[in-house]
């Protein structure tokens, strides 16, 4: 019994120190791991010497194979793609834990390319290949290298997508700038049955704002309201935008009442897309209700406030929303900068727009471009013409859009052969071929000028259909010149391009009643109302003390009516006293002097001068907006106004600026 008890001792002992060195191993291997996993938050220089580290201690411990997928995690985020693909390399049976976060090295290095088919030529021997995150993983990396067939057929291996693969080959066409495939393959994904994640929905509903795919956007809506996902700000701030871009404005606004929780991001799309969709008013309802929640606006929000402020005339609104933005945002953000110039120079305060202008630290093209404009719509056509010199001295190479400008400039000025040359020159100079803009604006100053024939022949010569602008510039100058033959012509073409435009109509009847042929008139008339045309009602609008203020043609709604309509009065027998006679000429029904010259006195821009003449005090600049084009009778009687008052009164109709001072205006009755 004695020595087998001696034998007994060294065999537990041997057994006690390998049960002990499992243990201590086991330790190293916690260690290791919670280093491994602690790796990615450490400081880059930290991190690259701890993922080495423990690299090499994996390799001494012989813990590489089962340790490898948090190694090379930690070696990607870390920023280490190399190292991770030679340490990928030395497993000899790699799984498809690891061979994903491989090719998302791969796809990281400046030329994924080749170590990714190296890759994917490995994988092909194993088992892995067709799992489901290898081959998205695949096919995110030949969607990177701008293969996208490739990727599309790494995604036709997969016998049942998920999600997962399904967004990814989404993303891939987007990012390719593909956006109609990429809603086509969003279309067979939900065909086959694809429930969206709230990324998903967010790149789907994407995709299909851009490309206006209203259809589609609304079964990808529908589909995150069944998921549970139309509740994420993401997703439902995507909804709006495609709402927005599609123009249904009311199906937005309900999408975006319902967002329990609205950033500025979501409100920015609301406020910015009011007002590209002819909602001004309801743009700045919006921004001054964003203010009332605390919201700070972004950059989307301001651009939209101030859009919908140009489109208005609302100087004051506007001047408030940019005491919403630092300064130097406006100075740095070329976007910022050319809105605010845009909504001075449209709101008759070039000075301020130059201002902001000369100021600004980054100007790009469409800065300039803006500037110019700006100007030129303004009547300072010399100083526009002396800018596009200093850009070119600047380095800043001319475009198509600043053509526009120069054109919009002539056309404002009637300066003909200004015109003619610069329309010459863009194209044998500069190289730009003009497009049916440039056409539109030497159309528009010939047309004006007298020059029919040759704008008609313009017309017969462009390379391109002409559209309804360039019509209705030949027919605004048939009006103008009292060429009843050409703007029939040119009516019937009109006609079949838009039946349904009422100012095709007006303008025609306008020209018969100049010239007495009433009979005439009251058939177009007749013509209109049988096919259910109806006049674009003429509207204006002035700002006052933060509000904005509509008119209407004999206009009776607003509050201060009776003194608004007693104003005009005294202002009558004060202009009358001047040798003021109403150009009746312009109405348009067949109706008797007196009753033509009661229908003159009420027009809208009348209307909204009288009140402000009213609330403001002596010597403050009048700022109207209005919809159509201001009437020969309107301009004769403001520049009147503008003389009996001593007031600067800055009139912007639907195609330029005129400002009345001392009885003159700045267009030199050119419009």
């Amino acid at each position: 019994m004695e020595p087998q008890e001696q034998h007994q001792e060294p065999v537990n002992d041997g057994l006690q120190k390998q049960e002990q060195h499992k243990k201590h191993k086991e330790k190293k291997k916690e260690r290791l791991l919670d280093f491994l996993r602690a790796a990615p938050s450490k400081a880059p220089c930290r991190r690259e010497g701890l993922c080495r580290l423990l690299h090499a201690r994996l390799l001494r411990l012989d813990l590489l194979a089962g340790l490898s997928s948090l190694l090379l995690r930690a070696l990607t985020s870390s920023a280490l793609h190399l190292h991770a693909l030679r340490v990928h390399c030395l497993l000899p049976n790699p799984s498809h834990l690891t061979f994903p976060i491989a090719l998302k090295s791969a796809s990281r290095l400046p030329h994924p390319l080749r170590a990714g088919e190296q890759l994917h030529a490995r994988s092909l021997k194993l088992p892995s290949h067709t799992n489901p995150h290898v081959l998205t993983s695949l096919l995110s990396l030949y969607a990177k290298c701008g293969l996208l067939h490739r990727a599309q057929r790494v995604f036709d291996e997969m016998p049942h997508p998920s999600t997962v693969p399904w967004t990814a080959l989404i993303t891939a066409y987007m990012d390719a700038g593909d956006l109609r495939e990429a809603v086509h393959v969003a279309r067979n994904a939900f065909a086959n049955g694809m429930r969206p994640d709230s990324f998903t929905a967010v790149r789907v509903l994407t995709a299909c704002a851009r490309v206006a795919d209203l259809a589609t956007g609304e079964t990808v809506w529908r589909a995150a309201e069944q998921e549970g996902v139309a509740q994420s700000v993401f997703v439902a701030t995507a909804a709006v935008d495609l709402y927005v871009k599609c123009g249904e404005m009311a199906k937005a606004r309900e999408v975006f009442d319902k967002m329990r929780h609205k950033d500025a991001v979501a409100w920015g799309a609301m406020v910015g897309g009011y007002a590209s969709n002819g909602h001004p008013r309801e743009a700045l309802d919006l921004f001054l209700a964003m203010q009332a929640e605390g919201m700070k606006p972004d950059c989307y929000a301001v651009v939209g406030a101030l859009s919908a402020c140009t489109r208005l005339g609302a100087l004051d609104l506007g001047r408030q929303a940019i005491r919403m933005v630092d300064w130097d945002e406006f100075l740095d953000n070329p976007v910022l900068g050319t809105a605010l110039i845009d909504m001075y120079a449209k709101c008759g305060s070039t000075v301020e727009a130059w201002v902001v202008f000369q100021q600004m630290r980054k100007k790009d093209i469409i800065v300039w471009n803006a500037m110019i404009l700006g100007l030129g719509m303004t009547g300072h056509e010399k100083i526009a013409f002396a800018l596009v010199g200093q850009m070119e001295k600047s380095g800043v190479k001319l475009n198509d859009n600043t053509f526009i400008g120069l054109l919009c400039s002539c056309t404002h000025t009637g300066l003909i052969q200004d015109g003619r040359r610069y329309f010459h020159n863009m194209t044998k100079l500069y190289h730009i071929s003009p497009r049916i803009e440039h056409y539109g604006c030497m159309v528009d100053l010939l047309s004006r000028a007298g020059l029919l024939q040759e704008a008609h022949q313009l017309v017969d010569d462009m390379p391109m259909p002409a559209n309804a602008v360039i019509l209705g510039a030949l027919l605004g100058g048939c009006k103008i010149h009292r060429n009843t033959e050409l703007a029939e012509h040119v009516l019937k073409q009109l006609i079949l391009l838009e039946p349904w435009n009422s100012g095709n109509y007006v303008m025609l009847s306008n020209i018969y009643s100049n010239r007495g042929r009433w009979e005439d008139a009251a058939k177009l008339r007749l013509d209109m109302k049988a096919k259910g045309v109806e006049k674009v009602p003429a509207c204006s609008w002035v700002e006052f003390e933060g509000k904005v203020h509509e008119f209407r043609v004999g206009d009776k709604s607003h509050p201060l009516s009776d003194q608004i309509y007693k104003k005009l009065d005294e202002l009558g027998l004060e202009m009358k006293t001047m040798g003021y006679e109403p150009t009746t000429e312009v109405v348009m029904f067949d109706v008797e002097d007196e009753e033509k010259e009661h229908t003159l006195v009420h027009h809208s821009e009348k209307l909204a001068i009288a009140f402000n003449l009213l609330v403001t005090g002596p010597g403050e600049t009048i700022r109207v907006t209005k919809n159509l084009r201001v009437c020969s009778d309107c301009h004769t009687a403001i520049k009147l106004v503008s003389r009996i008052t001593h007031r600067e009164i800055i009139v912007r109709d639907n195609n330029r600026f005129h400002c009345f001072r001392d009885g003159s205006c700045s267009c030199n009755d050119y419009w």
